[in-house]
């Protein structure tokens, strides 16, 4: 205790003792916390409510995943989609690059033909980057392309460690630590991908191993980035859960006791249990100033944090968008549709074709009078998505004219309301669709011609 040094905190400026040191366990057995992950039962979350205090960086950014995690569950993008998304990912991350880096693959010719290209448009951001196995052969095709960061798969749990990679934690500690070193020998700045930490020995193997990594990090004057994967999205956000499920407790952890610094601290989560999104912004609150997502949620399994979301919740928490454009979402998402065919579900926030369309009366109702009060902002000024309703047998009059309105943009005085002849013409017609048996919503074609009939038969 006496040679433990007391320093000011500079995120609260109070006197903070310095913690000791976690030393490697080297366990002979793997602990896979079966109490938590029985397997046979769904997984538990416990509590032991040790409290984590709000630790939110002076910047936060996002890094993407698109073209490395976001591959792994899909077919593979061509080398010309890659840059366009690419450009697409510069614009939205806007003059200050919140959108700070992409990663890729460098296996294929046509990965590498990419990164050549990407590279070439010589954007600061985001900036290109790579990801490798643990190996020297994986290393030599960083060296090759002149990368200046690669990521590097740094499996944590005694699941990977012992079952996949048959290792002690002693050996898979100095086989990575090997080949961070030669990474950092050759002036390349490593990005350690932590994977499955949510089911990792935290005090026993992860703080241990970081506490190396920011040696060879002083060592070699380059610093090393640690990413903090919850690659099964086992990861909570609720205050007083145990680690290693804890968010907050996991990043608490790796910034005081493994000494990583919250510029160098990232999170990539999975959406497993619906909470990648949550866990991202608890990382970020807690003190990692990143957060690694793919446009769309495009990942392994369940998928990666959405991209997308991200840039929203960066908004809510700073209060200001820091220049991000983020018409490009709506750019990218019919990219997708129609470039690549990739199928967007419809219900999905921000990109999906209902996400703020409504097909009930009531809602209608209240959008005809004032559009805020069913729509979650101004969809039109920062998606490009004017709020619609589709007409149904729940929409009513009302449905219908705001369809109208919003159709053909008619303001003003040139608005429709509920007695407009027009909007009783069709709402008779919709209600005899119904009761003839009819289960989908009515066209926007039928509504055209609709229209034009009851022009022509002197309702209007």
């Amino acid at each position: 205790m006496q040679n433990r040094k007391v320093f000011i905190n500079p995120h609260n400026n109070l006197l903070q003792l310095e913690e000791h040191l976690y030393p490697l366990v080297d366990v002979e057995q793997p602990n896979v916390f079966r109490n938590l992950f029985p397997y046979d039962e769904v997984p538990k979350i416990a509590f032991n409510d040790r409290i984590v205090p709000h630790n939110f960086p002076d910047d936060i950014w996002i890094t993407d995943t698109t073209f490395r995690d976001g591959q792994q569950s899909r077919a593979p993008y061509t080398t010309e989609q890659i840059v366009t998304i690419y450009d697409y990912l510069h614009r939205l991350g806007g003059p200050k690059g919140i959108i700070r880096q992409s990663e890729f693959f460098l296996y294929s010719k046509k990965d590498r033909d990419a990164v050549y290209k990407c590279m070439e448009r010589g954007y600061e951001f985001p900036e290109v980057t790579s990801w490798i196995r643990a190996s020297k052969k994986d290393f030599e095709l960083v060296k090759e392309i002149g990368m200046k960061e690669t990521g590097i798969l740094v499996s944590c749990s005694d699941y990977h460690i012992f079952y996949k990679m048959k290792m002690t934690r002693r050996e898979a500690m100095n086989h990575y630590l090997s080949v961070v070193r030669e990474c950092l020998e050759t002036g390349v700045a490593p990005r350690c991908h932590l994977e499955d930490i949510t089911r990792s020995d935290i005090h026993g193997f992860v703080i241990p191993f970081c506490l190396e990594l920011m040696k060879l990090g002083e060592e070699y004057g380059i610093p090393v980035k640690i990413r903090a994967c919850d690659t099964m999205g086992y990861g909570v956000n609720f205050s007083g859960a145990v680690i290693p499920r804890s968010v907050q407790g996991i990043i608490y952890g790796l910034l005081t006791h493994g000494a990583v610094p919250s510029n160098m601290l990232e999170w990539h989560g999975h959406n497993d249990f619906y909470k990648a999104v949550t866990n991202s912004t608890t990382a970020w609150l807690y003190g990692a100033c990143a957060v690694n997502c793919s446009l769309f949620g495009i990942g392994e399994r369940t998928g990666n944090t959405p991209l997308e979301a991200m840039v929203f919740e960066y908004a809510q928490l700073k209060g200001t968008l820091d220049g991000m454009d983020t018409t490009v979402i709506t750019d990218l998402a019919e990219y997708f549709t129609k470039e690549i065919g990739y199928k967007i579900p419809h219900r999905t926030p921000f990109v999906g074709k209902n996400f703020n369309v409504t097909r009930a009366g009531i809602h209608a109702d209240g959008l005809l009078k004032n559009e805020e009060i069913y729509n979650i902002f101004d969809t039109e000024k920062f998606l490009k998505r004017p709020v619609l309703v589709s007409v149904s047998n729940t929409s009513g009059l009302a449905g219908i004219a705001h369809w109208i309105n919003s159709y053909f943009n008619l303001k003003g005085k040139e608005a429709v309301d509920k007695s407009n002849p027009i909007v009783n013409y069709i709402k008779e017609w919709v209600d005899k669709e119904y009761e003839g048996g009819r289960v989908t919503v009515i066209t926007d074609d039928e509504l055209i011609t609709l229209i034009n009939e009851a022009k022509n038969s002197n309702k209007a």
